[in-house]
């Protein structure tokens, strides 16, 4: 008889900071191009499992994705915010938000990736459908905790299970065309929003206005979208306010005028604000020296970054990452 030796219960690994933040169309995998119309659902056991249910801070860019813990605990990392969940709750990631994930062990639920093309193709956008939903969903990352024991988390559990098994059931041939898990996935998004709405009236009093009133809100809206669309895609090039506007059919002081209505900033601030918020998000999930982080956020003088980064947050860019290592290295002497 030969003695096998059996390996030890690996312990939790240590959350590592990558050279550079990686970004995915689902985890560890390749991204798809920028076209690719994806929609996507999986259980969070699937994947986690083979990672000892850590999942390292990556992006998808491009993608909403929702994760769904129906029981168990997740702590999360969503860009430089730290959450500490337990099930039933969902996490609502938004298009190019940092995001890293530390599950209990058996922890139960699904995530759930898709673009907007794909979610809102054949419907018109910001008339009460599925694209105001996305809009009002996504509008930020955040935690929705619906009570326990109510309705809203059966129908949601019995959406994610039904799009699920779906998934699981599709036939790869691209035709005939199944529109059911596209029903589905709107169906998804569209109870998350009306949670979403729900949790807000809390902290922000609504109304309804008259239907033409509605319906220019929801130009605004649109137009919003597209200036955040653009902003997302050439902020990190500092391009100036007017060509913005230029590029969005818009005088420098209408758009000025739109933005503030929207966020109580200018355009200026809110693109400065974007930049700082990349940059919090860069010092706390890419171990790179500040200095390689000042350029490739178009920085031309490290110094000016760190001039422009105290001046946002209040703090240096090195203070501010050990201020964000500090409770991560305080639980790990705990757990020793």
């Amino acid at each position: 008889m030969t003695d096998v030796a059996i390996p030890p219960t690996p312990a939790r690994r240590a959350r590592r900071s990558p050279d550079r933040l990686p970004a995915f169309t689902l985890y560890g995998e390749a991204p798809s191009g920028p076209g690719a119309l994806v929609l996507h659902i999986e259980s969070i056991d699937s994947r986690s499992r083979l990672y000892d249910w850590e999942i390292d801070a990556h992006t998808h860019q491009g993608l909403h994705q929702v994760l769904w813990l129906r029981t168990g605990q997740v702590v999360a990392m969503l860009d430089e915010t730290r959450i500490s969940a337990s099930g039933p709750c969902a996490l609502v990631i938004p298009p190019g938000v940092a995001h890293a994930f530390s599950f209990s062990p058996g922890s139960d639920g699904h995530v759930f990736t898709v673009n907007a093309t794909r979610l809102t193709e054949g419907e018109a956008l910001g008339h009460g459908g599925v694209g105001e939903a996305l809009q009002t969903l996504f509008a930020r990352p955040r935690s929705l905790s619906p009570a326990p024991d109510g309705v809203e988390v059966e129908r949601l559990q019995a959406l994610f299970e039904a799009l699920w098994a779906e998934h699981q059931a599709s036939d790869p041939a691209p035709a005939p065309a199944n529109p059911v898990p596209l029903w589905l996935a709107r169906s998804v998004v569209w109870r998350l929003a009306q949670l979403a709405l729900r949790e807000d009236r809390d902290q922000a009093k609504g109304g309804k206005g008259a239907p033409g009133a509605r319906r220019a809100a929801a130009d605004r809206q649109s137009l919003y979208t597209r200036w955040v669309v653009l902003m997302e895609s050439h902020y990190l090039e500092h391009w100036p306010v007017s060509r913005y506007a230029e590029r969005l059919g818009l005088s420098t002081e209408r758009l000025n005028r739109m933005v503030r209505a929207e966020t109580d900033l200018n355009a200026q601030a809110l693109l400065h604000a974007r930049l700082a918020r990349e940059a919090c998000r860069r010092l706390v999930h890419v171990a790179a020296p500040v200095s390689r982080l000042a350029f490739e956020l178009g920085f031309e003088d490290p110094a000016y970054f760190c001039r422009f980064f105290r001046r946002h947050t209040g703090l240096s860019p090195r203070a501010f990452r050990a201020q964000q290592q500090a409770p991560e290295a305080a639980g790990a002497d705990q757990a020793g």
